[in-house]
C-alpha cells in the first residue's frame, strides 16, 4: 500500500512539472508572439514614412529639417532591445507630429489624396501599434505572474525562466500635447 501511495505522489509530482514547465513555454511564447506583432506594426510604420516623407517634400522643399528629423528616427526603428526599439518609437510619434503640423501650413497638401491616404495609413498603424503594446503588457503580466505563483515557481527557478519587463513609456512622452487656436 505504501509502494503504490509513493507511486501515486511520484506520479503528481511529475505531472505537476510537466504541467508547469508547459504553461511557462506557453506564456514565454506568447510574450514573444505580442512583441512580433509590435515588430510587425513598427515595420509597416517605418515602410510608410518615406511615402509620406516624399508627398510632403514635394509641398514643402524648405521644411527639410522636420522632414530629416523623421527619417533619421524611423531609420532608429528597425534595430536593439525591444525597449530601446520602443524608444524610437516615441521619438517617432514626436517628429511624426511635427510633420502634420507642417502639413497645416500647406493647405493644398492638406487636400491632396496621396497624402490624405498615408496619414490615414498612418493613423491607423498607430492604433495598432498602441494595440500591440497593451497586447504585450498584458501577455507580459500574465507571464510574470505565472512565472512569481506558487507552485510554478518552483519550476520557473529550476528551468530559468526569466523576468519579462513591461513596455514603458519615458517620462517626456506622458504630457498631452498642447493644442491652441
Amino acid at each position: 500500500m505504501t509502494t503504490i501511495i509513493l507511486i501515486a505522489i511520484a506520479v503528481v509530482l511529475v505531472l505537476f512539472a510537466i504541467f508547469s514547465y508547459n504553461g511557462l513555454v506557453k506564456y514565454r511564447n506568447w510574450v514573444q508572439e505580442s512583441f512580433s506583432q509590435i515588430d510587425v506594426q513598427l515595420q509597416r510604420r517605418h515602410d510608410l514614412i518615406p511615402n509620406l516623407v516624399e508627398t510632403v517634400k514635394g509641398y514643402a522643399k524648405h521644411e527639410k529639417e522636420t522632414l530629416t528629423q523623421v527619417i533619421e528616427k524611423r531609420n532608429q526603428l528597425v534595430s536593439g532591445s525591444p525597449q530601446q526599439r520602443i524608444d524610437a518609437d516615441n521619438q517617432i510619434e514626436s517628429a511624426l507630429r511635427s510633420l502634420f503640423a507642417l502639413a497645416e501650413s500647406y493647405p493644398d497638401l492638406k487636400a491632396n489624396q496621396n497624402f490624405l491616404s498615408l496619414q490615414e495609413e498612418l493613423t491607423t498603424t498607430e492604433n495598432k501599434v498602441a494595440y500591440s503594446r497593451q497586447l504585450y503588457n498584458k501577455t507580459v503580466k500574465d507571464y510574470n505572474i505565472k512565472r512569481e505563483s506558487f507552485p510554478s515557481n518552483i519550476i520557473a527557478k529550476l528551468f530559468g525562466f526569466k523576468r519579462e519587463e513591461l513596455l514603458t513609456i519615458p517620462e517626456a512622452n506622458r504630457e498631452a500635447p498642447k493644442v491652441t487656436f
